[in-house]
């Protein structure tokens, strides 16, 4: 069985631009980026340029200090080990930056994908990971798991998710947004990942 999740909003209880805006004392700036973001007056590249210009020349101990300050979902590690227990794969793929997302390998996560974004990096204009991609990493992933799609369970909240859920009979929508939720073939609004899992979990195994 192959688990696929976003991180915002799904992981994350919000974005991780808005939790590393959070950590450097940049909050207004960071939010204020994230809602431009999502109603597309601003582009890709001008939004990773304001991430990065928030980080600054932060650390990797800075990172990991923003990355374990964020306010995560309870329970994230749980599902990962629990997933991992029963000899099943846990992939994470999200339009967040790289350097955040792989984080989550740490928690157990055993793949994770973001966007081509790094600190003290020029930004490029295909960095942003699109939401056509996760679709083909997921096929990818499948393919080389041996596993068919209903072997598949994808957690998700936003539009980047529309193509999954389209894909997937197994889908759960995570404190979503309405158009995940029509898709959806159950829905989780709570704080504890656990919960939204074990609705995975009877859906693949009904």
């Amino acid at each position: 069985m192959l688990h696929v999740f976003d991180m915002d909003g799904t992981l994350l209880t919000g974005a991780a631009t808005v939790e590393l805006a959070r950590h450097f004392d940049k909050l207004a700036m960071g939010e204020d980026v994230e809602t431009r973001f999502l109603a597309g007056t601003v582009t890709d590249t001008e939004f990773w340029q304001t991430l990065l210009d928030i980080c600054g020349e932060a650390t990797e101990a800075d990172l990991d200090a923003a990355f374990h300050g964020a306010r995560w979902m309870e329970g994230v590690a749980a599902v990962f080990a629990d997933i991992r227990a029963r000899g099943e794969t846990a992939i994470v793929i999200s339009q967040s930056p790289t350097f955040f997302v792989d984080r989550l390998r740490a928690w157990g996560a055993h793949e994770t994908y973001g966007s081509a974004v790094e600190i003290g990096v020029p930004v490029l204009d295909d960095a942003t990971l699109s939401a056509e991609m996760k679709v083909t990493i997921t096929e990818e992933a499948l393919s080389r798991l041996g596993l068919a799609p209903e072997e598949c369970v994808a957690y998700g909240d936003s539009g980047s998710d529309i193509g999954l859920f389209r894909w997937l009979p197994h889908t759960v929508a995570v404190n979503a947004a309405p158009a995940i939720r029509a898709l959806a073939a159950a829905h989780y609004s709570g704080s504890d990942l656990r919960e939204a899992y074990a609705l995975g979990r009877e859906l693949a195994t009904a």
